[in-house]
């Protein structure tokens, strides 16, 4: 369960994600105006301490991208060039926003949700009057099923191809893809999401 405070973020997230995508050729050239928000997701740190959130941004061009990423309390060590700023938290301080594809607590769970057939965690708004559960704005669901045992993962080896992120863990591998795009037939280990009514489901991430 993700817990969401009623804060003032200062820049905002799209402001962070806006910048980032515009430093991403690959991203880049598939935006034509302003990013827009469409949707997110969330999975839950296990510990507790680091924020997960994946953003799906749009433009006039019609195209969906999806960037993952992580908030966390302080710098993470040998990140820094996976750093997409700071921002202050009007409740939680200054956080660190880093590209989720370099974060070992966000593989874990992604491989995690693909291989027990998981899916994004409730999110649960915290105002004066008390916790309030808000409505998903996307849905993911892993191919896996409960009970499956979920693979140690070793260090993580990142390299960028365009538009996917390839994450070698030593016993599996992940691919997640910032491009969205419909597919004919479904993808065996994977995550994917809908975010529209009616829609079928796109696949977000692919497990080797």
């Amino acid at each position: 369960m993700a817990i969401i405070h009623q804060a003032t973020l200062s820049p905002s997230k799209l402001e962070l994600l806006t910048a980032h995508v515009q430093a991403v050729p690959a991203l880049a050239g598939h935006v034509s105006g302003e990013l827009r928000q469409v949707g997110a997701y969330r999975f839950d740190d296990p510990a507790g301490q680091v924020g997960i959130e994946t953003h799906l941004l749009t433009s006039d061009s019609g195209e969906t991208l999806q960037v993952p990423v992580v908030y966390r309390n302080e710098a993470l060590d040998g990140a820094e060039q996976s750093l997409l700023g700071t921002m202050q938290h009007s409740v939680l301080g200054e956080r660190f926003v880093y590209d989720a594809c370099i974060d070992p607590i966000y593989i874990g769970e992604l491989v995690r949700t693909i291989v027990t057939g998981g899916s994004e965690v409730a999110e649960i708004v915290e105002t004066p009057e008390g916790q309030v559960p808000r409505d998903p704005s996307v849905n993911v669901r892993g191919s896996g099923a409960a009970g499956n045992a979920v693979p140690v993962l070793e260090a993580l080896q990142v390299s960028r191809d365009g538009t996917e992120t390839h994450i070698d863990a030593g016993v599996v591998s992940v691919t997640v893809r910032h491009l969205l795009v419909p597919e004919v037939e479904a993808v065996a280990s994977s995550l994917s999401g809908t975010w529209q009514r009616g829609t079928a489901p796109v696949t977000l991430a692919v497990l080797g």
